[in-house]
């Protein structure tokens, strides 16, 4: 793992961007609320430019130098980040510790998050297909993070605010404060002093047994393929009882047969959006099982989702005038053959796999 440094700051492939915090403030205009464009409990992110004219995210902890746990998030995001290159993953540029500054410089994703599309806050509204391709990213990045780095990492805090959405449409998952390295053994765990995620959001075996795991991920991404297919956030405590947590609501509406009245009313119906809406309900019930043993992995998620992608595809268009190939980025393998490159590689009429470049 590796070890952190003031004043200077590194990305995954080895080259070192050498931020100053006279060119952060440069950047932000001594961090202007104009260009302020979020903020969580680990701090203000703001919308920089640098001298050559790229723009980035810059990160900027709370002034609290007292706040050990910030300080050990900000460390930990920092070094999460540098061991991981992936497409759909939110890639570290540098980060700068100058007195009580502690600034994190991540790419520039411009279009918002997840969240705000589906609350409508951003875009004209996500057809069914394109959040199809969204939940196949992010389990991407997530198989990618828990399969494909030299150390497994469980993110934590996998939630549609976390989730990036390029101008593309593409996902890219963020904020790695809360992640963890895994245990190389699959079958074992780690036992948290400290439960850290989102209300809504948390594995209850987590919480019941402060035993962490990859599954745990997949449980938070069973909560987010809810949220995809039904528009609406993990709790709502204005709906009527019954539904004021959306993973109840909807699994039981997919029990009782009526999956279609839990689909986001923004959403188009037709018969193939019907039966993906239900393959995703049906995928989703499964990651959220109270047990962790219970839900797949998140590689088996993306094979289901690709499926489900597929066929959707098959009803809603014919003829196809050509296959379609989706190239995410190239994945390091996790064995000795460190020298080599996977690409993960989906064709349609072909199995959903891991192909050799």
């Amino acid at each position: 793992m590796s070890t952190l440094s003031r004043g200077s700051s590194c990305v995954s492939n080895g080259q070192v961007g050498n931020f100053s915090i006279e060119e952060i403030y440069k950047a932000t205009e001594k961090f202007s609320p104009a260009n302020k464009i979020g903020e969580g409990g680990f701090g203000t992110v703001y919308k920089g430019r640098l001298r050559d004219g790229s723009l980035v995210a810059i990160k900027r902890t709370k002034k609290n130098k007292f706040d050990k746990r910030l300080s050990l998030e900000f460390k930990n995001e920092i070094l999460t980040l540098s061991m991981i290159e992936h497409l759909n993953l939110v890639r570290l540029l540098g980060f700068v510790e100058h007195g009580d500054e502690q600034i994190i410089v991540v790419e520039y994703v411009s279009n918002g998050t997840l969240r705000e599309h589906l609350d409508g806050t951003r875009g004209n509204g996500l057809e069914i297909a394109e959040r199809l391709e969204i939940a196949i990213d992010i389990a991407h990045a997530v198989t990618y993070l828990h399969m494909y780095t030299e150390h497994p990492i469980i993110h934590r805090d996998i939630k549609a605010s976390n989730i990036l959405i390029t101008e593309k449409l593409r996902a890219k998952v963020a904020d790695f404060g809360f992640a963890r390295l895994a245990a190389n053994d699959p079958d074992a765990s780690h036992i948290s002093t400290q439960i850290k995620g989102t209300v809504g959001y948390l594995d209850p075996d987590y919480l019941r047994t402060n035993q962490l795991t990859e599954k745990s991920d997949v449980y938070s991404f069973g909560v987010l393929l809810v949220e995809l297919m039904t528009g609406r956030q993990p709790i709502e405590s204005k709906r009527p009882m019954s539904e004021r947590v959306t993973i109840r609501w909807a699994i039981q509406k997919l029990k009782e047969g009526d999956a279609v009245i839990a689909m986001d009313p923004r959403l188009k119906r037709s018969p193939a959006s019907n039966m993906a809406l239900e393959k995703v309900l049906k995928l989703a019930q499964t990651c959220l099982a109270p047990l962790r043993k219970s839900r797949p992995s998140m590689k088996e998620c993306g094979e289901e989702l690709w499926e489900i992608r597929k066929d959707f595809r098959e009803r809603f268009v014919a003829p196809s005038p050509s296959p379609i190939f989706y190239h995410s980025s190239t994945f390091p393998e996790s064995d000795a053959k460190q020298n080599q490159d996977i690409s993960f590689i989906i064709e349609d009429g072909e199995k959903y796999k891991f192909m050799s470049a």
